[in-house]
């Protein structure tokens, strides 16, 4: 929802609650997906190095 027209707060705050009431519930996540599956994993590395 694009929201940025609307200069009051109250006003854009009463558009979103809306457009979220509105919206389509959001799907669950699979029980075989871990919860931080497409973080970047970092792999192991020689003492003295830094990781990122």
């Amino acid at each position: 929802m694009n929201t940025k027209n609307v200069t009051d707060t109250t006003e854009r705050k009463k558009l979103k609650r809306a457009a979220r009431k509105k919206a389509a519930p959001k799907a669950k996540r699979a029980a075989d997906v871990a919860r931080g599956s497409t973080k970047r994993k970092v792999k192991k590395m020689v003492k003295g190095q830094s990781k990122r």
